[in-house]
């Protein structure tokens, strides 16, 4: 089963590679704007009413934000920056940032920023800062993130680093230039999707009969989930241009279906997470046969779906609290306009989210049982004489276990009453 679908993974990467994303001019707007790095040489303060000159003076009233905001810009005091560009061909051109006293962002000498770039804009007016450049301390919490993974789990930390990398590869050079060549959002979801899935699985559990069961438990899974999505987008009227950025690329490539692309980001996002169900499923159902190689496989499914049971109720309350944090700005807004419950959930802005959350659980919920069935009828298949008297048999069987270890059966587990039924035994 697994060989035929591989193999049209393959023949979908060839045929839909794009080689690149396409070429646009650039609008100057939001994201799409030319980035240069810089450095701040000098921040002096002055008071805010020798630098805002063309301000607005304020009416008196702060009892709103706009009034407060004007009050403090004539009365506070206001930080001019000195900004040298470090990269590009203006590098070495210095420009002037005015920061007023209730920004969000204060900038301190010898600080690297972001600047952009608008070549249309007054000489003087070229150059702006956006952001601050946080390149070395995300990158030493990276270096931090991969010494862990490697110190705790060695081999197997190793290989899931290099599947990472893989998989941010197919995501950057694959998924996103092929959605903006054109191609249908879901298919190359799809295609994207399950080679992250056969790379990353294979790569970090090896090439077992237990892995096999993880990847076509996720495979069931993650159909289960684009069959849902197209019928619940659709039927919801979602279409996915629910922000700037998405009105952005829309306003860019017309021709990318939106909502398809919504239903892309539901697979991709939910493949995380069913990733660790599936192989958790497995991986218990083949440590219950290894203790008690007796046990049929409808024990074996009994007792791996009360294991189940407890995944399915953390991970279901971690999506939906991985939600709310991301969007307890949103929320707040909400909160703030004394909006209702159903007003709240009705906007398109919180339904796409609550459609993307809801689907995905359903698919993680139903990967339990549809894993645990197959890791059963799998593991209690091998009726070879070494599984009979031992509680674990090489990796490569089908019984395989990571260790490859073999122990008698009297060693490990007496087998409990009632045989293949799995019954509990009692005190």
């Amino acid at each position: 089963m697994l060989i035929p679908f591989a193999a049209a993974v393959v023949v979908g990467l060839v045929v839909l590679w794009p080689g690149g994303a396409p070429a646009h001019e650039r609008t100057g707007v939001g994201f799409d704007r030319q980035m240069q790095s810089a450095k701040v040489t000098k921040v002096l303060e002055l008071p805010c009413k020798d630098l805002n000159a063309s301000q607005t003076p304020p009416n008196g009233d702060t009892s709103t934000a706009e009034g407060q905001s004007a009050q403090s810009r004539a009365d506070g005091i206001c930080k001019k920056a000195t900004i040298e560009v470090s990269s590009g061909k203006d590098e070495g051109r210095t420009f002037h940032e005015i920061i007023q006293p209730d920004s969000p962002r204060q900038l301190r000498t010898g600080q690297e920023v972001v600047v952009a770039y608008e070549p249309k804009a007054p000489e003087g007016l070229q150059y702006s800062v956006t952001d601050v450049n946080r390149k070395i301390p995300m990158a030493l919490l990276a270096g931090i993130f991969a010494l862990a993974v490697v110190v705790v789990g060695r081999l197997r930390g190793l290989m899931a680093l290099v599947a990472l990398a893989i998989s941010f590869m197919v995501l950057t050079f694959f998924i996103l230039p092929a959605i903006l060549q054109g191609s249908n959002p879901l298919v190359v979801a799809v295609i994207g999707a399950s080679a992250i899935m056969l790379i990353a699985l294979y790569l970090c559990h090896g090439l077992t009969a237990r892995t096999s069961v993880a990847v076509l438990g996720t495979l069931i899974s993650l159909l289960l989930i684009g069959l849902l999505g197209s019928l619940f987008i659709g039927w919801a009227a979602l279409t996915g241009n629910t922000d700037d950025n998405t009105g952005l690329i829309h306003g860019l490539y017309p021709s990318i279906d939106m909502s398809g692309l919504l239903l892309a980001g539901v697979i991709i996002g939910s493949l995380g997470v069913l990733d660790d169900v599936t192989v958790t499923q497995t991986s218990a159902v083949w440590e219950l046969h290894q203790a008690n190689p007796t046990m049929g496989w409808r024990g074996l499914y009994r007792a791996g779906i009360r294991i189940g049971r407890d995944h399915i109720a953390s991970v279901v309350n971690t999506l939906v609290l991985a939600y709310a944090g991301a969007a307890l700005p949103l929320l707040l807004l909400f909160s703030i306009a004394q909006s209702s419950v159903g007003t709240v959930a009705n906007s398109e802005l919180v339904a796409e989210e609550i459609v993307r959350t809801l689907i995905g659980s359903i698919g993680l919920v139903a990967s339990v049982p549809v894993t645990t069935a197959l890791a059963a009828l799998v593991v209690s298949a091998d009726r070879s004489p070494a599984a009979s008297v031992s509680g674990g048999v090489s990796g490569g069987t089908l019984g395989g276990t990571s260790g490859g270890a073999s122990v008698t059966a009297s060693s490990t587990a007496r087998p409990s009453r009632g045989g293949g039924r799995g019954r509990r035994r009692k005190p």
